[in-house]
């Protein structure tokens, strides 16, 4: 799941990507007129095709062969285009009092909304700032915990002990070996929040919380209560898994490991940061269900490899009326982790000259999660070409929720149903199966929801200085226990930084769109289900084939972002606000079995 789009550095939307060389400065305040607005777009956006591909082709050659030389180059890259972002972000500023035409008026606001990073106009901090970032995302990659022993282990290794053991001891070993990892990171990421806070007030906000809040067609006070009402949605449902799957670890692991009343060890629930639970399946599931089945093995058995994987997620698309992927996205695109080299495996998705060259690159493994991270990086590929006609800066989604949501959408549609069509099962199991079925989504969504939430919280919190570099930790477990119930197995070191063991963290990829893509990506489903005629359960519905259903969900993506949010929602759903039911519609079954199990358990934390 994970997931960001283009350029890592600047943010997951093209449409961030605002720097023009030689670019002449706006007129002065006195002078500028609307007409000086417009030629003044129409310059940045002539200038922006060049920049972006010199950017994006560093950091791709960064992120496939991590040496100094390579990182050296990525932050030079960096420095060039946050300069340039600021510039024209401040420059920006200076039409702010005109009465301008809606297209005008709202690259202006992308302009000086749309930088993840704002650099302080001041060339060596800008130039210290790209550095910062570079170094970060690079620690992160090369990450390995090397035991007294001597055995050194990366983030892959580590997580398929945090994956499959049932040692508690082994699972702890694993879990904190990973965060000696970030330590050295925090002084470096202090560092930074206090650079961007800094270009984040020359553009006028309080601090660069604020600025990421501002860029949702809403003010950043309403959109933060947005997202606590679309929580209060969810939360009962979050409440009756966190208690049953506590209630199943205390029997595995003990009253000792595991408390009856309080939080969870963070490193019982088969994920290196609790954000997915669907590990412990086997630990939690529903008995006497029905049969079910085990899409690893499946892919396995049918003798699946990562190119197949990656052919299947395109034929989906095609069956939605899709045009293939070109030739170049295969040439280009890395599916397998090179024995000879360190680059960060995490999945991404690209678009490099933000026409035709789209590519992937992940390490990709042959089971299920892989299998659904696929399509979720696909849709962001099918999502940049569809919008690629547009100007440069509407060449992004909606808001970036709507990119995480695309190709889970299609996720949604990897039902029994879907896989008897493409041969991997040869019956559709039973409707009583379903349940067991639902256990294992809402492990992977329904557990996600709160992490997804308490990330940009812990930053939103970091940037407006309510705790500095010692109080990090403490803050983090805070939000962790408060939206998750979940806790550290055990104290942590003064040192630890354990929110840099998360990649967005020092990738610097804002995360609220992952919170707002899995509320999304059900209403989206819900909608086209309801679009392709199915009456049926809504956890039992594929769009798989249904090119009317394609090219509803085409003529949003075609949109970009030259729409308000609201409208490219409603050009799918006929509704243009968001809505969480679609969530308990889906998993309606399951929170009825739920709420039995937990009947004489006492739950909350």
């Amino acid at each position: 799941m994970t997931k960001l789009n283009t350029l890592l550095l600047a943010g997951a939307l093209s449409l961030a990507l605002f720097g023009a060389n030689g670019l002449t400065a706006a007129p002065s305040p006195q002078k500028a007129t609307a007409e000086d607005a417009r030629a003044f777009i129409q310059a940045a956006e002539a200038s922006l095709d060049q920049l972006f591909i010199e950017v994006s082709e560093a950091e791709w050659v960064y992120q496939n062969f991590i040496t100094q030389d390579t990182e050296a180059l990525s932050a030079r890259a960096s420095e060039k285009l946050t300069g340039e972002m600021v510039r024209l972000a401040n420059a920006a500023a200076q039409f702010n009092d005109l009465e301008l035409d809606y297209d005008t008026r709202r690259k202006l606001n992308m302009l000086r909304q749309g930088i993840v990073l704002p650099a302080p106009n001041n060339a060596e901090k800008n130039s210290e700032l790209a550095a910062i970032t570079t170094r970060l995302g690079g620690m992160y990659g090369k990450g390995k915990y090397c035991s007294e022993g001597g055995k050194c282990q990366n983030l892959g290794e580590l997580s398929e002990i945090i994956g499959k053991s049932r040692n508690e001891k082994e699972l702890r070993a694993a879990w904190e070996g990973w965060r000696t990892v970030s330590p050295p990171m925090r002084d470096l990421y202090a560092r930074q929040v206090e650079l961007t806070n800094e270009g984040a007030a020359e553009l006028g906000y309080a601090d660069l919380g604020q600025m990421w809040r501002s860029g949702y067609d809403m003010e950043p006070d309403a959109f933060a209560g947005e997202l606590d009402r679309l929580w209060d949605q969810v939360g009962p449902l979050y409440d009756a898994l966190h208690c049953h799957v506590r209630a199943k670890l205390g029997e595995e692991y003990g009253a000792d490991v595991v408390p009856e009343n309080g939080p969870i060890p963070a490193h019982l629930l088969g994920n290196m940061w609790a954000q997915s639970w669907a590990n412990i399946y086997d630990l939690v599931a529903p008995e006497g269900t029905g049969e079910t089945y085990d899409l690893t093995a499946l892919l396995k058995s049918n003798k699946y490899d990562e190119v197949g994987m990656v052919k299947t997620g395109e034929a989906f698309f095609s069956s939605l009326g899709f045009a293939p992927l070109p030739d170049t996205f295969w040439e280009r695109s890395l599916f397998v982790k090179p024995a000879d080299r360190e680059v960060v495996c995490h999945a991404s998705a690209w678009d490099l000259d933000s026409k035709d060259d789209i590519r992937i690159k992940m390490c990709i493994k042959i089971d299920a999660e892989d299998f659904d991270t696929v399509h979720h990086e696909l849709g962001h590929n099918y999502y940049q070409r569809a919008y690629k006609n547009q100007p440069t800066m509407y060449r992004g989604s909606a808001n970036d929720g709507f990119h995480e949501a695309v190709g889970d959408t299609i996720s949604l549609s990897i039902t029994p149903a879907y896989l008897k069509q493409i041969k991997l099962l040869d019956k559709i199991p039973p409707a009583e199966g379903d349940l067991g079925l639902l256990m294992h989504k809402a492990l992977e969504k329904i557990a996600f929801l709160p992490f997804s939430l308490m990330m940009d919280q812990w930053r939103w919190q970091v940037f407006a200085g309510k705790a500095g570099p010692e109080e990090y930790n403490d803050l983090w477990w805070e939000l962790r226990e408060k939206y998750q119930g979940v806790a550290a197995p055990g104290e942590r070191p003064e040192n630890a930084f354990d929110p840099g063991a998360k990649y967005h963290i020092p990738g610097n990829t804002p995360y609220t769109r992952y919170f707002l893509a899995h509320i999304l990506q059900f209403q989206f489903h819900r909608s086209l289900c309801e679009l392709a005629g199915d009456t049926g359960p809504i956890n039992r519905c594929s769009i798989y084939n249904n090119k009317e259903v394609g090219k509803r969900l085409n003529d949003m993506l075609e949109m970009g972002a030259s729409r308000p949010w609201p409208e490219a929602l409603a050009a799918v759903t006929s509704k243009s606000t968001m809505d969480a039911t679609a969530i308990l519609d889906y998993f309606a079954p399951l929170k009825v079995w739920l709420d039995e199990q937990n009947k004489n358990r006492s739950c909350g934390w």
